[in-house]
Order: structure tokens, then sequence, then C-alpha cells
């Protein structure tokens, strides 16, 4: 027994597996599609699908938000079928339509189609849409492990695509016809647009803002999320699942007595895009549940206009509010990279650094 555990020591402080430091800002590789022509004269159209039953809450809520906020383009939050969005790992919204509703309207279809990462993508139903959608002629994006749908849908054979750090080498098994990368945090080939990490959804959300509406505006928005590169450079190869991360995951789950409940008080008009980036973070801790409240348990319409439903669930009189006031912006900070100082001083920078590693977010030791 104790020379398992010396063992086990042995290898946690040999190896503690890859967060890699974010690269110096470049040239990008390539701008992404410009909207088809049939958008000349009104604001394109985008569309950020999700599945009701279980759909990425940063993958989702950040390009729906972000491009709410630039106001350069009419942006849907659709759902498969009507009824609310659960988000993982925290949250529900009711999105503003379901594809039955933007297809009656829109029998033309979306200029941009957003698919962030759903646990159900094989679903044949959000199959079928993502195809029909391209069919007509939009860019589809995938964003993070939302390249499981775009794959399956049968949009990436014969193309370049990157993914999630941890899909790697399912996605290169089971799609062979894909030619992968991993030195980009996001790819444009032709009419299909994939990225890395959750983390990928604010620099290829702020890439399409500037072919809407241009790099003065994408800089602006830029700079209020403390956002100074939004390039496609990206250190993906050095992001790896060590035993140092797997003794903190470990650790976290088993110590319960230090489990805690965070509580996020909606208010009308408040940034879901800080909520959903915060909440999420904290959720991946493997040491937090989140869950969110409001007065009279109604709907309340956030910053980006999607309505958010308070949990059912009551909060104790102990309870701790999620911590949503991290410096960002005009300092330089980016918003996540606050978030995840705020975790490492509340939890440690283990803990921090394999938040880090689940977003895939490259940043020095925190």
């Amino acid at each position: 027994m104790l020379v398992a555990v010396i063992v086990a020591a042995t290898l946690v402080w040999r190896d503690p597996g890859g967060v890699p430091a974010p690269l110096a800002p470049g040239p990008r590789a390539e701008s992404l599609p410009a909207p088809r022509s049939s958008a000349a004269g009104r604001l394109p159209r985008v569309a950020v699908l999700a599945h009701n039953a279980n759909t990425e809450l940063t993958d989702f809520v950040v390009p729906y938000a972000v491009l709410k906020r630039s106001g350069a383009a009419e942006v849907w939050a659709l759902g498969l079928d009507p009824g609310p969005v659960r988000f993982f790992p925290a949250l529900r919204a009711l999105p503003d339509a379901d594809i039955a509703m933007f297809d009656a309207r829109y029998p033309g279809g979306a200029d941009y189609v957003i698919v962030p990462a759903v646990h159900e993508d094989a679903d044949p139903r959000l199959l079928a849409w993502v195809r029909a959608q391209a069919a007509k002629g939009a860019v589809v994006i995938g964003i993070c492990d939302g390249g499981w749908v775009l794959a399956r849908a049968g949009l990436l054979d014969g193309r370049e695509a990157v993914s999630h750090w941890y899909s790697r080498e399912a996605l290169a098994r089971d799609f062979p016809a894909v030619r992968w990368r991993q030195d980009r945090r996001y790819v444009a080939d032709g009419k299909v647009v994939t990225t890395t990490g959750v983390s990928a959804s604010i620099p290829v959300s702020l890439a399409l803002v500037e072919v809407l509406a241009g790099p003065v505006r994408a800089r602006a928005l830029a700079r209020s999320l403390g956002q100074e590169d939004w390039g496609d450079a990206h250190p993906g190869a050095g992001f790896r699942l060590g035993p140092r991360h797997l003794y903190t995951a470990a650790g976290n789950m088993v110590a319960f007595w230090r489990h805690e409940t965070l509580w996020a008080p909606l208010a009308p008009g408040m940034d879901d895009l800080r909520l959903a980036l915060t909440a999420d973070a904290y959720a991946r801790s493997y040491r937090t549940s989140v869950a969110a409240v409001a007065p009279g348990q109604e709907p309340v319409r956030l910053a980006s206009g999607l309505t958010y439903l308070p949990d059912p669930v009551s909060p104790p009189a102990s309870a701790r509010p999620l911590f949503l006031d991290n410096t960002a912006g005009p300092t330089g900070i980016p918003l996540l990279e606050g978030i995840l100082r705020e975790l490492a001083a509340r939890y440690g920078p283990a803990t921090a650094t394999f938040v880090a590693l689940q977003l895939e977010y490259p940043t020095d030791p925190l």
C-alpha cells in the first residue's frame, strides 16, 4: 500500500499535465466567411442553436450575447423544440423560438448557424436541420464539441477542422475523412467553421463581428471584454490531462464537506455573458454547484435579451452568492482570466488550472 502511494505521489509530482501559456498575438490565417449575397440590404441573420435537453452554457450564451451586444446581426436563440433549454453545467433559459417557428418565418434559412456542444449530438432532427441550413447557404460554425454535430452531419468531410483537445483522438478515429489540426483556435474551410475548446467562443464571436461590422466595432467590443487579441493562433498541442489534474479532481470530489452551492441572483438587465462564464468556470471546479434564484421564482430577462429561469430551489440563510465582479475591460485583463484568478484565490491554483484545462484556456500560472 505504501509503495502504491509513493508511486502515485511521484507521478503527480513529475507529470502535471499541460495548460500552456498564451501565444503572442500574430497575424490571422484567414477571416471568417462573409454573409451570402442574399443578406445584402439587411442585417445578417444568425441562429444560435440549442438542444433543449443539454447544451453547453458558454458555447451558447457567449456568441449569442456578443453578437447581440454588437448590433451587427439579427440574432436568434433557437431550441430544437418549444420550451426551456437546460444548459450544462448550470442555468436554464427560454429561447427566442424553436426551429419549426424559425423555418416558418424564414424559409430561406439563416446566414449563419452557430452550433454549440450538445450532449445529444447524434439526434437525427438536429443533424437534419443543420444539414438543411447548410444546403440553403448558411455558414455553419461549430463551437467546441459542436464539431461532433458538424462531423456527424457530414459537413466536415474533406475539410480542415479543429476541436476541443479532449475529443481529438476520438474525432480523428471516427471521422478520418476530416483533416484535423490543433494549432488554430478556429478554422474556416469554405462555409464551415470549427473552434477549439470552450474559451474559443469569445475570439470566434469577435472574428464574426469583425466580418459583419468591421474592425473598429470589433475592437471596441473586444476592449469591453478585456480581449486585446482574437486571432486564431493557439497552442493546442500543449493541453493534456495529467495525474496532477486527476488528483485535484478526485480530491475536490471526495472532500464533500468543502462542497458548496453558489447562488446566482438573476436581476433584469444583468450581464449574462459574465454570468455564463463565471457559472461555467465555478461549476467545473468539482467543488461547486451553481443555482439561479429570482424574486417570486419569475423568469428574468438579462442584458442579451435572453430570458433565464430560476432553479426550483430556495437558498438557505447561509447561501453565498456567485462572484460576478471580476476584473476586466480597461485593465486589459480578459474576462475569463479575471474569473480564473478569483477562482484560484478561492479554491487554490491547482483547481483553477484544472478548470482552465477543461475550458482549453491558455494561461500563465494562476
